[in-house]
This record gives structure tokens, sequence and C-alpha cells, in this order.
């Protein structure tokens, strides 16, 4: 633990990304083989279940503290960090503690079973034996919340340095639903497992946002164009009659779409397709809410799956024939997935092809793009002809060229402290428009990002002078500033008071220039439902 809280330190306090991998990197070298498996879990995201609810360490906190829980909660909201905040408030220690990171973690999946004395005789105990760090380190695997600013692409990289093995071939081997608990730093990393790699995915090329004009990527004609539909990307494996299908939050959700089943009968074995999951009722494309009613669901019902069918709109091969082609151009890979649509699309499959389109110049393109939500797309995405299939995130073969986001100016009403750098600021809005017949403000989306640092310390001090009702860490505020808030999707909603249900909202712009007289209404938001 002690290793591991002292990387964690070194992580948290830069920003620069070669002291990360360095740092990272001695970890990989000197740590034992546990302890390396289970911090590739941590920032990989495969955390150990939560064994204590946050609002019982909270109180538990409080009491080894000996301040009253209203203070510890004040504290809490000033901090912005749980775990933070109790490693600040329990009395110091300057003890520390000489067991490993697996020790604790194994220690942690068992607590998760004892009852609620031993739970808070096991953390009193911790809290009081480890230093500051180390108690902060231990809080955060409690919590499961460990936000430290290290994506999996660049621990990737620091334990290919370690390894001495490719950076590709890491973040293949770390796809799947491998645990912790069941493997070895050896089995995971070092050794060859041709068995593992039956249902495994491969790593997914994401697309950068467009930059600049799309004429400064060279000619129209060098690019492949096609909508960026709005569901959920996923891959789908078809090996040894098998049929395995991951999400790209590297979630194995072969149960919840079982209509793909289908594919194994007429898809030939060694096959890896790239797509998207989209609602199709009633025969057509539906919207990502339609979506929302399968995803989480433990069972999937007849009733479930007549209401809201799904397709696989497919866009890429991967694997073809049980060989890796990824190397191979777009163009290439696009003609063999549309040789296989055609020996398939008059069967009785929930497969279809997401068309490429071509054009003679960049005019006809953006034509395309301004009717993207009426074929229920966010935009288009351009793929250069001539690309392999990499790795992550990278620039310069494909982009997505988003419709422009729908806007609405609406009023600040309420307010919360952000989070970590912020946790001193009012950051975190809550806006409302007109009920024109009650005449009053209703509220329809939280926000939290889009204003400048200067903006937002700004607000805030504004803010802390114009608060009208506290409701715990949420604070009513005067109506008298208006923004545009933008959001990237609309649907009706029972489950939100204004009736509507916004996705991705985000502050536009702060329109110090209108009157809260001049915000919109509700009727204008719904107007926006297609």
């Amino acid at each position: 633990m002690k290793q591991f809280a002292t990387l964690i330190k070194t992580l948290d306090s830069t920003n620069k990304t070669t002291l990360k991998v360095n740092a990272l990197t001695k970890y990989f070298e000197q740590a034992e083989p546990k302890d390396k498996v289970w911090t590739i879990a941590i920032l990989s995201h495969r955390r150990p279940p939560r064994p204590v609810n946050t609002t019982l360490m909270r109180e538990w906190a409080s009491e080894l503290a000996k301040i009253p829980l209203w203070l510890f909660e004040e504290s809490y909201h000033i901090v912005g960090d749980l775990a933070e905040t109790i490693a600040l408030v329990i009395p110091p220690s300057e003890e520390s503690s000489e067991k490993s990171l697996h020790q604790f973690l194994d220690e942690i999946i068992k607590l998760k079973k004892q009852p609620e004395e031993d739970k808070k005789a096991y953390l009193f105990e911790n809290w009081l034996s480890l230093n500051y760090y180390e108690r902060f380190v231990f809080t955060k695997l409690i919590t499961g919340s460990f936000r430290i600013g290290v994506s999996q692409k660049l621990m990737t990289r620091a334990l290919s340095k370690a390894t001495q093995i490719d950076e590709d071939i890491l973040a293949y081997k770390l796809m799947g639903n491998w645990e912790p608990v069941k493997t070895s730093f050896n089995r995971l990393i070092l050794e060859e497992n041709k068995s593992d790699y039956l249902s495994k995915p491969y790593p997914f090329y994401l697309a950068y946002a467009i930059e600049n004009e799309p004429q400064d990527l060279g000619t129209v004609q060098e690019w492949a164009a096609e909508h960026k539909w709005d569901g959920i990307r996923a891959q789908v494996i078809i090996r040894e009659s098998e049929l395995f299908v991951w999400s790209r939050g590297e979630e194995l959700v072969s149960d919840k779409y079982p209509e793909f089943e289908s594919f194994t009968e007429v898809i030939p074995d060694g096959t890896v397709l790239d797509g998207e999951i989209l609602p199709f009722p009633k025969g057509e494309i539906g919207t990502f809410k339609d979506l929302q009613t399968r995803i989480g669901r433990k069972n999937v019902s007849k009733k479930l799956l007549e209401k809201t069918p799904v397709i696989l709109k497919a866009y890429d091969v991967l694997e073809w024939k049980g060989k890796d082609i990824r190397s191979r151009s777009f163009k290439e890979r696009r003609q063999i997935l549309e040789n296989l649509y055609t020996k398939t699309q008059d069967l009785d499959i929930p497969l279809q092809l997401s068309e490429t389109i071509s054009f003679s110049n960049w005019e006809e393109a953006a034509k395309e793009r301004e009717r993207s939500r009426e074929v229920k797309s966010e935009g288009l995405m351009l793929k250069r002809w001539d690309s392999p299939y990499l790795v992550g995130r990278k620039k310069g073969d494909w982009w997505k060229w988003k419709v422009d986001p729908l806007t609405i100016d609406a009023v600040l009403t309420y307010a919360m402290r952000g989070h970590g750098r912020r946790s001193n600021l009012f950051t975190d809005y809550t806006f409302g428009l007109w009920d024109k017949e009650k005449n009053e403000l209703v509220t329809f989306a939280k926000a939290y990002s889009g204003l400048t640092d200067a903006e937002f310390r700004k607000v805030d001090a504004w803010i802390k002078r114009n608060i009208l009702e506290r409701f715990g860490p949420v604070r009513s505020v005067k109506p008298q500033h208006v923004f545009e808030i933008a959001f990237e999707g609309i649907a009706e909603s029972k489950r939100h008071k204004s009736g509507v249900a916004t996705r991705f909202p985000r502050i536009l712009r702060w329109r110090q220039d209108k009157k809260i007289e001049d915000a919109n209404t509700l009727e204008d938001l719904k107007a926006l439902i297609p």
C-alpha cells in the first residue's frame, strides 16, 4: 500500500504526461505481481464493489473526528472530495501500514458481506493506523471513485515501457472481462493464451471532432462519409459458432441483445463487426430514449423485444475468416463488409449497412450534414479511404463532423459547488424556462461546463451575494442571469418536472445582453422535439 500510495501521490501532483508515465513505469518495474494486476484493474475501471455506502462513511468519519455531522458535510462540500475530506478531518497519524495493495483489496472485497459493526471497526482501525496519503488512498479504494488524471492509454504506455511489449498488443490483452482476483500478471500480460482470445474484442478506433473547415482536409474524394449514428458503439464477434457483443465501455452485453444470435447462422466464423446498436421500433430508427429502455435491464422480456427491437448498423469489419484485417485500408475493409451484407440482406437478421456517401464537393457534404436530424443521426463521420483501423483516439484519418447543437436561452435558478479544483466555487448550475400559464420558471437542465475560468469566478461571486435558500449543498439564487444552453438531443420525459429531457446539456455562453423576461419558454423547448 505504501508503494501504491506514493504512486498515486506522484500522479496526482503533476499534469505532465512524461512524469506520470515515468512514475507508472517505475512502479510496474518494481511492484509485486499481484499489486501490479490490481493497479492495472483500478486504472482501467475494474474496481471491487463498494462495501460501505457513503452515508455511513460520512457519519462514521465525523464521529471519529469528534465533529458534528453538519460540520463534516459543510467541509465535504468545500473540499469537494469525500476521501480527501476524511483524510483531513480524522486526527493525523505518523504510522504506516506494511500490508500490500492486494491484501487491502482482498479485505475490502470480503468486507462487503460483513455486518455493519464490523465494517465500522475495520474503517476505524485503518483510518487511525494510516498516514494522511495512505488514508486518502485507502478511502478511495473503499468508495471506488479513483479519478487521478490517468487514462488507460497512458497507463498502457507505461506498462509497455516496463515490459517491452507493444502498446497495441497490451491494449488488446486488457480488453474483455478479466477479473483481477482470477488472473495473475504473468497470465494477463506476459503469457500468450489463445483460449483467452475467443471472445476478446479489439480496442476501438475513436475519432476527433473536426477542428477547422472540412476543406482543410483536402479533396472530398479522399474521404468516405457516412452518418454518425446515435446509439451504442459495439463490436459483434462470431468465433467458433459463438456470438459475443461488446460495448465501447468494455462491457460484455451479449445477453442484452438476443436478436443478434441469428448472426451465427449466416455470418462466417472469425468475423468481427464494428457498428452501432440502434433501436428499430416499427421498422425505422428510433431515438436514444427508445434504446434506454433496453440499457441496464437484467432480463430482456419478450414484450420489450417486441416493443423496442434493435439492429446493428455495421460500418467496419475488423476480423475476417479469423484474420485481423485492421491494417488493411478502410476501402478494402468496406468492400469485404459490403460483400457480406449483399449475401445477408435478404435474410431475416437485424443487420444493416451504414451506407457510405460520395460527394462532388464539400458544399454537398455540408448539405447532407444539415439533414442529419431528419435521418436520426448526429452528423457525419469522415474516414480517409486509405486509413487502417487504429487503436484509441488518433488525429488525421477519422473525424466526426457533428450537426450544430440545439440551443435555448434559460435562467440560472440553482447552484452547487464544483469538484476538484473548482470545489471552492459554485460552478454546477440548474436552469429554468418560463411556464407562460403559471408565469414561473420551471427547471429543465443542469450544466457545469462551457464558461471560462474568469466567467465562473464572476458568476460565483454573484451567487454568493444572491443566495435565497439553502437545500443541503444546493443554493437557490435570485433569478437574474440568462445563459444560452446547448444540447445534442431532446425527448419527452415523465421523469422531469418540465416534461422534457435534454441530452448532454452545457453552457454555450452567458447572455449578459438579455433580461430574464427574454428567456425562452417551455413551449419553445417542446417545439424542438422531433
